[in-house]
C-alpha cells in the first residue's frame, strides 16, 4: 500500500469533507471541489482525518490508493491556501495582458492569440510575469500549460514562455567557418 495513503490525512478547522455515494466534496473557505471516487478506493472521514484504503487486492487498487490520497490532499489545501503558477515571458515584442476575462498575448505570429481564462482562475499580469491563481490543481495547471504550449522556449536563444524555475538547457547553434 502507499506511503499517503497509510497515514490519514488531516482536515483544517474550517474544511468540511463529505462523503455521499462515489463523490467526495470538500468545502472550505475559497470554494468548493468535488471528485468522483474510482471503484477501487475507499474513503472514510474519521475523527482524525479522511482515511483512504482500497478495496481488493487488485493491481489497479494497489496504483489508485495512492494516487486518490494525493488527490484529496490537493483538494484540501486548494480550498484552503490555493495554487499559484508563474510563467515567464522572453523574447523582443512578446507580451501579455489581461482585459475582463480574456488573455491576450503577442507571441511574433501575424495575429494576436487570446485565451478565455477558465472560470474561478485569477490572472494577474506583472512585468514579464504572468501569476495564475485558483483553487483546483489540475485547472492551474492545465491552464498554464496551454499558455506554455503556445511559446515553448527555444535551446538557441531562450525565447518564449516558460515556468518561473524552469531550466532550459541551451545549445550551441551554428559555428562560423
Amino acid at each position: 500500500m502507499s506511503r499517503l495513503a497509510k497515514r490519514p490525512i488531516p482536515v483544517p478547522a474550517k474544511t468540511e469533507v463529505q462523503i455521499s455515494g462515489t463523490s467526495i466534496s470538500v468545502k472550505g473557505p475559497k470554494g468548493t471541489l468535488t471528485r468522483v471516487a474510482s471503484p477501487f478506493v475507499s474513503v472514510a472521514v474519521g475523527p482524525e482525518g479522511v482515511q483512504v484504503t482500497k478495496k481488493g487486492a487488485s493491481r489497479e487498487a494497489q496504483a489508485t490508493v495512492g494516487t486518490y490520497a494525493s488527490h484529496i490532499r490537493n483538494m484540501i489545501e486548494g480550498v484552503n491556501a490555493g495554487f499559484t503558477k508563474k510563467l515567464l515571458i522572453e523574447g523582443v515584442g512578446f507580451k501579455w495582458d489581461v482585459q475582463g476575462k480574456t488573455l491576450n498575448l503577442s507571441l511574433g505570429f501575424s495575429h494576436p492569440v487570446k485565451m478565455d481564462i477558465p472560470e474561478g482562475l485569477t490572472v494577474v499580469v506583472e512585468k514579464g510575469a504572468l501569476a495564475i491563481a485558483g483553487f483546483d490543481k489540475e485547472v492551474v495547471g492545465q491552464f498554464a500549460a496551454n499558455v506554455r504550449a503556445l511559446k515553448k522556449p527555444e535551446p538557441y536563444k531562450g525565447k518564449g514562455i516558460r515556468y518561473e524555475g524552469e531550466v532550459i538547457r541551451r545549445k550551441q547553434g551554428k559555428k562560423a567557418a
